[in-house]
């Protein structure tokens, strides 16, 4: 794609909040080893040189594919996840020695696989930027993605558990060595479908028949989608075991429905069926048991993790207290890079990374990266309000919430906030599946940001059929509009 001369791409401005990111990871990576190892390596930059090339790799593409993109998405999303590989590296090290080997290589290890995965993350990326040139082309397949990812939902839900549970949430594939989680890319596919279908449904279901305290309700004929999808995110909370999930899908659905209505109805409607839909949950749960008993012991250790019951019994609150342990360990400032102990909580390479990370970095170093993670979502958000077209205000708004309520979903279970899920941290926690899902919604966020900040031929046309515009793009802008400023 080309640029117009005297139009700015901010594309170097990009590079250089790139090059300043890489320092940081760079630093973060030789305070690791000044409080673990009591020296600093020779080598301690090359996790962050390799990181530079390939972040470098994927802005050249952008810088060819998608001129006019934000150019704050790829290095705030790089600081992620470039801390997350630096985090991993550093329980490598730890548990060499604690084992009493040698410090292990730059490949080796959790860390070393993690950095595999950003190179074909990052790839694919690119692979999706060089193909889609245009946002729209996507609304062509909507119905077929809407089939995938409603599929993707339900395979681990109907596999045995020997191929499909982890810590009691069957969330996964697993075939013999290699696992995926194919939620995490059935999330990208729904809001496609999702975006497609509001877009197109969007005035029937503006209607409103009835008002109570001041708010229009819908029709009770237009209740069908959303009663659908909160049985599917029943089924999902049922048979996956899995609170976060169910949220997640049943959230997205409901939020992108208020953005492209403007009507606060559904909000209410949602919640008021969703947490319903929970506690009867936990009721048949405490009284039937079968396929409620996990989420009824799962509130039961979310209501009182310290209860010996709940401590001492397999699969209990041991790993919840821990991590609460934690982060309490931090305080404000943490130990520093390196000067923790975060094996005391297991598994805290995956969606507990957030508490190891949080007794080194401090309250404070958690705040920082919540605030880069805000900012991701809101020029995800921003995007969605700039470009021109429904379809990509619905897909932009739909993906920002998406990641946001993920990282809330995560930070509530790990503080208690919320019942334990089975989600992982998006660009920090170990595993392959999550991270190139997550780099594909980015590359998604920044073809959509190209449209909206590029002329009108840089795949941002409007869908309005004249010269006269419509009520609902007006309505789509002023939605989002509302959710980013309160």
């Amino acid at each position: 794609m080309s640029r117009i001369p005297g139009m700015k791409t901010h594309r170097n401005a990009e590079l250089g909040l790139l090059a300043f990111v890489m320092v940081l990871v760079a630093a973060y990576g030789a305070t690791v080893e000044a409080n673990r190892i009591g020296e600093i390596t020779p080598t301690f930059w090359v996790p962050a040189a390799l990181l530079s090339v390939l972040f470098l790799g994927l802005h050249v593409v952008v810088r060819f594919t998608a001129p006019y993109a934000d150019p704050v998405l790829i290095p705030a999303v790089a600081l992620i996840n470039g801390l997350g590989v630096g985090f991993l590296r550093r329980l490598d090290i730890g548990d060499a020695l604690s084992e009493k080997l040698p410090v292990p290589g730059i490949f080796a290890g959790i860390g070393g696989r993690q950095l595999a995965w950003t190179l074909g993350s990052l790839v694919l990326a690119a692979v999706l930027l060089l193909v889609v040139r245009d946002h729209k082309v996507v609304s062509r397949y909507a119905y077929t993605l809407g089939l995938v990812g409603i599929v993707l939902v339900m395979i681990p839900a109907v596999l045995p558990s020997s191929l499909s549970e982890v810590n009691g949430a069957k969330l996964w594939i697993k075939l013999g060595g290699f696992s995926i989680q194919p939620g995490e890319f059935a999330k990208l596919a729904l809001v496609s479908f999702f975006a497609y279908y509001l877009v197109r449904k969007r005035e029937v279901l503006s209607l409103a028949s009835k008002r109570f305290v001041g708010i229009d309700f819908p029709r009770g004929r237009d209740l069908g989608p959303v009663v659908t999808v909160w049985l599917l995110s029943l089924l999902v909370l049922v048979f996956e075991k899995d609170l976060g999930t169910a949220l997640l899908y049943f959230g997205l659905f409901v939020v992108t429905l208020y953005v492209a209505t403007e009507r606060a109805s559904w909000l209410i409607i949602g919640l008021l069926l969703f947490f319903g839909g929970v506690y009867l949950a936990y009721l048949l749960g405490a009284s039937v048991g079968g396929p409620f008993a996990n989420f009824y012991d799962r509130a039961q250790v979310w209501l009182d993790p310290f209860a010996l019951s709940n401590y001492e019994r397999n699969g209990g609150s041991y790993q919840l207290v821990q991590s609460l342990l934690s982060l309490g360990t931090g305080g404000l400032f943490g130990s520093g890079p390196g000067a923790g102990s975060p094996r005391f909580v297991p598994e805290v390479q995956t969606d507990f990374i957030f508490a190891g990370m949080g007794e080194e970095i401090g309250l404070f170093g958690l705040a920082a990266l919540l605030v880069v993670y805000l900012l991701i979502v809101e020029r995800g958000l921003r995007a969605g309000l700039g470009v021109r077209d429904s379809f990509g205000k619905l897909v932009a708004g739909g993906l920002a919430f998406t990641l946001g309520l993920q990282v809330f979903v995560i930070l509530g279970g790990i503080t208690g906030l919320i019942p334990l899920t089975g989600q992982t941290t998006p660009f920090l926690s170990a595993g392959g599946s999550s991270l190139m899902a997550n780099w594909l919604l980015i590359a998604m966020l920044l073809r959509i940001s190209n449209a909206a900040r590029g002329p009108a031929n840089s795949g941002g046309g409007s869908d309005r059929p004249g010269p006269g515009p419509k009520k609902a793009p007006t309505q789509l802008h002023g939605a989002m509009t509302e959710v980013i400023q309160p």
